[in-house]
C-alpha cells in the first residue's frame, strides 16, 4: 500500500490556518455592517445589498482560484511542479483580465445596474448603495490577485501564509474603517475606500511573497518574470474545464440570491435589515465547513493526480466527518447566544427580534444539510468532476430558492398582510428545501464513485 500523502498532523497544519483565515474573512464584512450602522439602517441596508452583487463576481474570482488550484494541486501530486507553476501564471492572467473586464462594463453603468435590481430598495438605501459600489468594484483587481495567490499556497498545502496575510489586510480594513467613518465622519464611503486599501495591501504582499527570489527555495509554486505577459492556451483550457462550470454555479447561485433579494426589498427596511445581520452572523457557522471544503481542494486534487482512488476517498469521508463536528460546535454556540450576538448592531427592536428567530432557524438547518450542499462538492471538483456540480447547484437554486423563496413568502405576505416578518421566513425556508435537495444529489455521486474516473491533467 502506498505511504499517505497527508498525514494527520499536515491535515491540520492546512485546515486551522484557514479556519482562523475564513474566520477574519468574515469579519471584514461584520465590521464594515457594525461600523456602518452607526450611520443608520439606510446605511446597514446600502452595504448589504452591494455586498450581495459583490459576491456574485467575487464568485467568479473564488471559481478561477478553485479552477487554478485544482489544476495545480493534481500536478504538484504527479510530480510535474514546472506544469503547476506554470499554471499559476495563467491563473493570474485570467483573474485579473475578468476583473478589469467586470469594471469597465458595471461602473459606467452602475446607477441603471442598480436600480434594475434593488429598484424598490428606497432613495436613502439606493444613494448608499451607489457610493459603497464604486469602491468595492475598484478593488476588484487586487482580491482576484489575492484569492489567487492564496489558492496557490493551499495548493502546495500552505495555509499559514494567506491567514498572515489576511490578519494585514484585516486590520488595514478596520483601522481605516475607524478613521474614516467614525474620524472622518464619511459614512459608507469610509468603509468602501478602507475595503478598497486592504485588498490593495493583501495583493501587493502576496505577489510579493510568490515572486522574490527566495520563494524559489521555500515552495514548489513560485512566480518568474511577472514583467512578461505570457498566454499559454493549453494550460488556460485546464484550469478553464474546473473554472467555468464552477464560475457558472457560483455566479448562477448568487444571481439567484441577488433575485431573491430584489423581491425581498418590498418587505420593509426592517426586514431588509433584520436579513442582512441574520447573513452576516449566520455566516460565521459555516466557517469550520467552508475552511475544510478548501482543504478538499488539495487534499483530493493531489490524491487524484498521483493516481491514489482509495487515498482520495479515505480523506474525503475524514474531512466531511469533521466538517460536521466543525458545524455542529459552532452553530449550536450561535443558536444559544444570537440574542447577545446582535446587540452590537445598531437595529430597532422590531428588527433585531425578527433577526433572532431567523438566525435560530438557519442554525438548526445548518447542523444537518450545510456539509453535505457545500463542503461535499469541493470534493468532487478536486477530482474535476465539476460539470455535475454545477448542473445540481443551477437546478436545485432555481427550482427551490427562488421559486420556493418566492412562492412560500407571497402566500404568507397574502395570509398575513399585517405582518411582513413572516414572508422573511418563508424566504429562509426556500433555502432550506434547496440545501436538502443538493446535499442529496452530491451524496449519492460520490457513494457512486464517479468522480474518482475524473482527471484534469
Amino acid at each position: 500500500m502506498a505511504q499517505n500523502l497527508f498525514s494527520k498532523k499536515d491535515l491540520h497544519r492546512l485546515i486551522l490556518p484557514l479556519i482562523l483565515e475564513q474566520f477574519l474573512a468574515m469579519t471584514i464584512g461584520a465590521c464594515d455592517t457594525v461600523m456602518v450602522s452607526s450611520v443608520g439602517e439606510a446605511g446597514v441596508s446600502g452595504v448589504s445589498l452591494i455586498d450581495q452583487l459583490a459576491q456574485l463576481f467575487i464568485q467568479l474570482f473564488a471559481a478561477f482560484a478553485t479552477g487554478g488550484a485544482v489544476v495545480s494541486s493534481q500536478y504538484l501530486g504527479h510530480k510535474s511542479d514546472e506544469e503547476a507553476r506554470n499554471a499559476a501564471k495563467q491563473l493570474l492572467n485570467i483573474s485579473v483580465f475578468v476583473a478589469a473586464l467586470i469594471i469597465a462594463v458595471c461602473l459606467p453603468f452602475r446607477r441603471f445596474l442598480l436600480n434594475w435590481i434593488y429598484g424598490n430598495a428606497g432613495e436613502e438605501v439606493m444613494r448608499n448603495a451607489l457610493v459603497y459600489f464604486v469602491w468595492v468594484l475598484l478593488s476588484f483587481p487586487f482580491l482576484a490577485i489575492y484569492n489567487s495567490c492564496a489558492a496557490l499556497y493551499r495548493s502546495m498545502g500552505n495555509s499559514k501564509v494567506s491567514l498572515k496575510v489576511s490578519l494585514v489586510m484585516n486590520f488595514v480594513n478596520i483601522a481605516g474603517n475607524a478613521v474614516l467613518i467614525y474620524g472622518a465622519k464619511i459614512g459608507v464611503a469610509g468603509a468602501g475606500i478602507a475595503t478598497f486599501a486592504s485588498r490593495i495591501f493583501a495583493a501587493v504582499i502576496m505577489v510579493y511573497l510568490l515572486a522574490r527570489p527566495s520563494a524559489k527555495n521555500r515552495g514548489r509554486i513560485y512566480l518568474e518574470k511577472l514583467w512578461k505577459v505570457e498566454i499559454n492556451f493549453s494550460m488556460i483550457r485546464k484550469i478553464l474545464k474546473v473554472a467555468v462550470p464552477s464560475g457558472i454555479e457560483n455566479s448562477v447561485f448568487h444571481f439567484g440570491k441577488i433575485l431573491v433579494y430584489s423581491f425581498m426589498s418590498g418587505f420593509g427596511l426592517s426586514a431588509i435589515a433584520a436579513n442582512a445581520i441574520s447573513n452576516t452572523i449566520a455566516s460565521f457557522s459555516n466557517i469550520p465547513s467552508q475552511a475544510i471544503g478548501l482543504s478538499c481542494v488539495t487534499v483530493i486534487g493531489q490524491c487524484i493526480g498521483a493516481g491514489e482512488k482509495e487515498q482520495a476517498k479515505s480523506y474525503g469521508k475524514k474531512l466531511m466527518k469533521e466538517a460536521y463536528l466543525g458545524m455542529l460546535c459552532v452553530a449550536s454556540f450561535i443558536f444559544i447566544f444570537v440574542p447577545f450576538l446582535v446587540l452590537p448592531f445598531n437595529l430597532s427592536d422590531e428588527a433585531r427580534s425578527l433577526a433572532v428567530g431567523v438566525i435560530r432557524t438557519c442554525m438548526a438547518a445548518n447542523i444537518f444539510f450545510w456539509p453535505m450542499s457545500f463542503t461535499l462538492p469541493n470534493i468532487l471538483r478536486a477530482s474535476g468532476d465539476a460539470k455535475y456540480t454545477m448542473i445540481i447547484s443551477n437546478i436545485s437554486m432555481w427550482l427551490f430558492r427562488v421559486l420556493f423563496s418566492f412562492l412560500i413568502s407571497k402566500y404568507l405576505l397574502f395570509k398575513f398582510p399585517e405582518n411582513t416578518h413572516f414572508a422573511l421566513y418563508g424566504v429562509w425556508l426556500g433555502m432550506y428545501i434547496d440545501w436538502i435537495f443538493r446535499g442529496a444529489m452530491f451524496f449519492v455521486r460520490c457513494r457512486r464513485g464517479k468522480w474518482l474516473d475524473k482527471k484534469v491533467i
